[in-house]
């Protein structure tokens, strides 16, 4: 039996804000934006390629206290410069070694190694982790 991860609820103060910033910043589809009533509403987006979803939905208690969630991407220097380009604020690229976190991309470029991060306007935070998969021989 497979045991699919296909939407993640991400708690925010402003629904109408925070749909601008995933849809327009982050460029990710807006699959569905539904109100049942003034306290119901449902914003359903997929980032570009993914299989995986998220929905926004306003919990000011909550809003901001979601963290760690990953995007996947093969390229990080080209992520990162979209990012920058939509007005996003990423941080610098970082690595891991066995000392922790450290600073810049990983200087063997390793096929799970460079990171960056960005929060949403919450404080939501995402991770951007650069994977290189070999591509499948035709």
């Amino acid at each position: 039996m497979d045991w699919t991860l296909e939407l993640v609820v991400v708690p925010v103060s402003d629904v109408d804000r925070a749909k601008a910033f995933y849809s327009e910043r982050l460029r990710f589809a807006v699959d569905v934006d539904f109100s049942a009533g003034e306290d119901f509403r449902v914003v359903q987006l997929t980032p570009p390629g993914s299989a995986c979803s998220i929905s926004i939905m306003k919990n000011k208690e909550a809003a901001g206290s979601l963290q760690g969630l990953h995007l996947v991407v093969s390229d990080i220097d080209a992520a990162r410069a979209e990012l920058v380009e939509r007005g996003v604020d990423p941080s610098d690229f970082y690595h891991f070694t066995e000392s922790g976190q450290t600073p810049g991309p990983d200087p063997e470029r390793r096929e799970y190694g460079t990171f960056l991060s960005f929060s949403d306007p919450d404080g939501n935070g995402w991770l951007v982790q650069e994977v290189k998969r070999a591509k499948a021989e035709a």
